[in-house]
């Protein structure tokens, strides 16, 4: 019994040892000013390797959409797409069952995991390297603003249609004149 509580002691006294010894190279490492030099003692390097973050699933999916708007800086912009997301909650499951019927994407009937299809990763390409501002959520809330504005009575239903409309013509019109 001796035996396993002087271990016990050990065991403690080398993991708090540790933790000053990060708590004190915490500290260096805040106080260091740009260009400083310091004199280093040792070092010793890890090798790892990251991991590809794990796959969508249907409900996943769902809760990125819902939560979209997280990744636009512009505060106006991201309170426009706050409680909207991309999609209205009536529409995303919606839009990943097309996404499926179209072949874009498979979904495996077991885990409900989801896999681009060969083709949804040729539509993704094109789109990415010909308008790449249409994959931004912040794009979704600027029209969501829009949306906002003629349920307010701010701006007429045509004339944010026709907006609409001639920025989708003009990316369109890019594209094909680009293929």
């Amino acid at each position: 019994m001796e035996n396993s509580s002087k271990s016990n002691n050990e065991d403690v006294n080398t993991t708090n040892e540790k933790q000053n010894i990060d708590n004190m190279n915490l500290k260096l490492l805040n106080n260091l000013k740009k260009g400083q030099e310091i004199e280093v003692e040792n070092f010793e390097i890890k090798t790892s390797e990251t991991s590809a973050p794990p796959r969508y699933n249907s409900g996943s999916i769902i809760l990125a959409m819902e939560n979209a708007g997280k990744l636009i800086e512009d505060e106006e912009l991201r309170e426009q797409i706050k409680g909207a997301g991309i999609g209205t909650s009536a529409t995303r499951a919606e839009i990943i069952k097309k996404l499926e019927r179209i072949s874009y994407i498979a979904i495996n009937n077991k885990t409900q995991i989801i896999t681009p299809t060969k083709k949804g990763e040729i539509i993704y390409d094109v789109v990415n390297n010909s308008m790449p501002d249409m994959l931004n959520p912040k794009l979704t809330a600027s029209w969501e603003k829009g949306l906002d504005m003629v349920a307010k009575k701010e701006i007429k239903p045509d004339v944010f249609m026709e907006k609409l409309e001639s920025y989708i013509n003009s990316k369109v019109n890019k594209l094909v004149v680009k293929w």
